[in-house]
């Protein structure tokens, strides 16, 4: 069991609340933000009432990780994550912010979720069983389920500020935000995917496919939000991957997958989890922590 209590929602008391999301909360700083990763776990769009302990922590550390490791391809929002860093008004939240926060820079969303597929898997695998095609791409008849793609593809879609994001054609990306930012974003985005999935290689971590996503700081294409999280990416094993059906991820799909076999309506209220699940769960991000850097987080 962990040594301090999972954390549902933060509660900083004078710092004005920016967002708060199905995991994170956001506080505004001015032309800061403070991005605070709970470990609150949302499936089918409803947030559960039970956390997942030192998910939170998992998502912080990896995201700072990315972002640093991507610096050289692209800017970011990333600060800090050191609390002594931080404005004092913030140290006596010690307790709540301590690996689980990111102080970041202010931007202007793009309003586009930049998604980029290697394998055949969740929605682009029922798109591709239904038109042969994922957001106008044409694919190879004949793919199975979690089959690697011929190359990888930049499928994006459009952000929603409740519900499932929706696929769009990059033709429509280009309506929506200008064909030269729509290049841009999604050059950037593969680059940084190709990259990823060669590092992870020795570490036995497939990425199935992983989603970016991009703001503007003084008119500087920036990276923003999350990067290369269980949370933001379909994480494979390299051991378990077995091509032609459904594959077992670094992620909450233990938990989805459990979820499936309940009779719920996939409405609010959702059930709570049995204790087997949660730990279940757990594990699965701190294993994809382990296999990322190498080393075990601090819990």
């Amino acid at each position: 069991m962990p040594s301090s209590p999972p954390i549902t929602q933060s509660h900083l008391a004078g710092i004005e609340v920016f967002k708060r999301g199905k995991v994170r909360d956001i506080y505004d700083l001015g032309d800061r933000l403070l991005i605070v990763a709970t470990d609150r776990v949302s499936a089918f769009d409803c947030i559960l009432p039970d956390p997942i302990p030192f998910k939170g922590k998992v998502l912080t550390a990896l995201s700072s990780l990315w972002f640093n490791r991507t610096r050289n391809t692209i800017p970011n929002h990333l600060i800090t994550t050191n609390l002594e860093d931080y404005p004092s008004s913030l140290l006596k939240f010690r307790d709540t912010l301590e690996g689980r926060s990111m102080l970041v820079k202010r931007s202007e969303v793009v309003k586009i979720e930049c998604v980029v597929r290697g394998y055949l898997a969740g929605s682009a695998y029922m798109e591709y069983q239904n038109y042969g095609s994922i957001c106008g791409i044409t694919l190879p008849s004949g793919l199975r389920e979690a089959d690697p793609l011929p190359e990888p593809i930049f499928t994006p879609a459009t952000k929603e500020a409740s519900g499932h994001d929706i696929n769009i054609t990059r033709e429509k990306m280009g309506q929506l935000i200008g064909n030269e930012l729509a290049e841009r974003l999604a050059e950037i985005s593969l680059k940084i995917y190709k990259r990823a999935s060669e590092l992870l290689k020795p570490r036995r971590i497939i990425i199935s496919d992983t989603k970016f996503e991009f703001g503007f700081l003084d008119g500087e294409l920036i990276l923003i939000d999350e990067l290369l999280t269980p949370d933001s990416s379909r994480l494979w094993s390299t051991e378990e991957y077995t091509p032609g059906q459904h594959q077992k991820s670094f992620d909450k799909q233990f938990l989805r997958d459990y979820l499936e076999t309940l009779d719920w309506d996939k409405t609010p209220p959702a059930p709570h989890l049995p204790a087997h699940i949660i730990k279940k769960t757990s594990e699965r991000y701190l294993e994809a922590y382990q296999r990322i850097t190498g080393k075990k987080l601090d819990t």
